[in-house]
């Protein structure tokens, strides 16, 4: 058993940015700027805005934090993005996730122009996705490809079982996994909460990817001898030994999947420090067109 470690491999992409900034500066041209908008003061929202604007000022990235109180509605956050839309300095755009109850996610994520959407959660960007021409991939599959490539996983006739159906991860997951490419060249088979057989599904993979958010689901019995699991998923449970009261869980049941694996990624430390890398090559990508 090997871990995929997504501090290590994230930290390689940031400095080989860094790196490209320094030149970019050099040859006094455009530096990156990603514009991160916040609505409300969840903890976790606050803890992920922070880390992405970290690792922008890390690799020299200019990055502007835009501040929204939870009761603004949704034609004022639309008003808000489309100040950013036209703004030519910024290349790329998020809006962390989840929003006020009152305001529609797709409203706001159709509201980003395509060309700035860094998260590639718009429509235009999926399609593109899927018929196979550029686009922005949503961060956190595009994060996995990214881990895998750094290990150097040849993943060409591997059979591959994506597990969670949502447009964030499961699905564009499953079509960058069937790609003419490597990672890639998978037999995909995508489970959710309606699969029939799940457990005798997962036995036959060699690649898993866990994205349902339910702790712990991926169990020993489910993964056959040398099979990649990449776990996706992160809860915090309570955990009185713990200082800060809680304990972050993926959905592998690590201690007992990982002996049986050829890789494995940890919660925390595997996917989500790739989903933050992920962000920032979008965002180079977007501020390279304009160079």
């Amino acid at each position: 058993m090997q871990i995929l470690d997504g501090k290590i491999s994230s930290q390689a992409i940031k400095n080989q940015l860094k790196e490209k900034v320094t030149q970019l500066s050099a040859a006094r041209k455009k530096i990156p700027h990603l514009a991160a908008i916040l609505v409300g003061s969840n903890g976790a929202s606050e803890t992920y805005v922070a880390a992405k604007v970290k690792a922008c000022e890390e690799v020299g990235f200019i990055s502007t934090l835009v501040r929204l109180e939870t009761t603004i509605s949704e034609k004022e956050l639309i008003t808000e993005i489309e100040k950013l839309n036209s703004n030519q300095a910024i290349d790329g755009i998020l809006v962390q996730l989840p929003l006020p109850k009152h305001i529609s996610e797709t409203a706001i994520i159709n509201a980003i122009s395509p060309a700035k959407d860094v998260d590639g959660f718009h429509p235009i960007n999926v399609g593109n996705l899927v018929q196979g021409n550029s686009s922005f991939v949503s961060a956190t599959p595009f994060g996995i490809i990214l881990l895998l490539q750094h290990y150097k996983i040849e993943t060409k006739g591997m059979h591959a079982v994506v597990i969670g159906r949502s447009n964030i991860v499961g699905r564009p997951m499953s079509i960058l996994l069937s790609e003419n490419k490597n990672p890639g060249n998978c037999t995909v088979t995508l489970c959710h909460s309606q699969t029939k057989n799940m457990k005798a599904i997962c036995q036959q993979a060699d690649l898993i990817i866990a994205a349902l958010g339910k702790p712990k689901f991926v169990t020993a019995d489910m993964v056959k001898e040398g099979a990649i699991v990449i776990d996706v998923g992160i809860t915090r449970l309570e955990d009185a030994t713990k200082k800060t009261g809680y304990k972050l869980v993926g959905d592998v049941d690590f201690d007992n999947v990982a002996p049986k694996t050829s890789w494995i990624t940890p919660v925390p430390g595997g996917v989500g420090p790739m989903t933050i890398a992920a962000l920032l090559q979008n965002t180079f990508h977007s501020c390279s067109q304009k160079n």
